[in-house]
């Protein structure tokens, strides 16, 4: 069962990732000498990177931390909505991270199931453990979105229900994306590998659809962060703030 740990806003959330983020990669590192990440996009996860940033090249052994991403838009790397971006402004660029250890996702390429399917290549040669064959990252870093989403599994999409693919373009038309689009997404069996997952889900817009995740009936075609669940003996923790949490059933620390 999932962990839920709340707090009292975006900042105190953010730090108390960082923190135990700082803590699983030091484990990572002196139990099998490096620390693969599955980075998320959004605004919750930024003031995260931010933090880190802030800490120094100095605070974690980058050389042996590999960098990943869970999901990226159709569109280039220097565009307003790429996740890549984003998180090169605030965390690669600042610390002047080594570029062989950044792998995005060539959200601009002509053919985004290439794409995909280059990715999929990229981790299963990197990250796959036999002999499940299943590429294990050591940290997952999710968001969830006002409808339910994580990644880019959108409800009521083609991805939902992909079983032995990792990573694959996902056809997508909904509000958020602002109509329809392709995102290239890892998967579920790809997402619940990781030894360590973690939700980090901030704002007063994402009360409801929270509360019917981790309370309400399963229904992952609707509300797709369900299919969330470790697979391989990881765990699953949801740093929630008292804004997302406040429709929540008791049981939050």
């Amino acid at each position: 069962m999932a962990e839920v740990r709340k707090f009292d806003g975006l900042d105190a959330l953010s730090r108390a990732a960082a923190d135990e983020l700082v803590a699983i990669i030091h484990e990572a590192v002196a139990a099998r000498g490096a620390c693969n990440i599955a980075l998320s996009g959004g605004s919750t996860p930024k003031r995260l990177f931010q933090i880190l940033a802030a800490m120094g090249k100095d605070a974690l052994p980058w050389d042996r931390i590999q960098l990943w991403w869970g999901d990226e838009r159709t569109v280039a790397p220097d565009h307003a909505d790429s996740n890549y971006r984003m998180t090169r402004e605030a965390l690669l660029d600042p610390l002047a991270l080594d570029p062989a250890r950044i792998h995005r996702i060539r959200g601009e390429a002509a053919d985004p199931g290439a794409a995909a399917q280059a990715y999929e290549d990229e981790l299963v040669r990197a990250l796959a453990e036999l002999p499940l064959k299943v590429p294990v990252f050591d940290y997952v870093m999710l968001g969830m979105g006002p409808d339910g989403h994580t990644a880019s599994l959108f409800p009521n999409t083609p991805a939902l229900a992909e079983t032995s693919r990792f990573v694959v373009a996902n056809p997508v038309d909904s509000p958020l994306t602002k109509g329809p689009t392709t995102r290239i997404t890892l998967t579920a069996p790809a997402l619940n590998a990781a030894r360590h997952i973690r939700f980090l889900v901030g704002g007063a817009d994402k009360a409801e659809p929270l509360a019917q995740v981790l309370d309400g009936a399963r229904a992952p075609d609707t509300y797709p962060s369900q299919l969330i669940e470790p697979s391989h003996g990881g765990d699953l923790v949801w740093f929630v703030d008292d804004a997302a949490a406040r429709l929540l059933e008791k049981g939050t620390s």
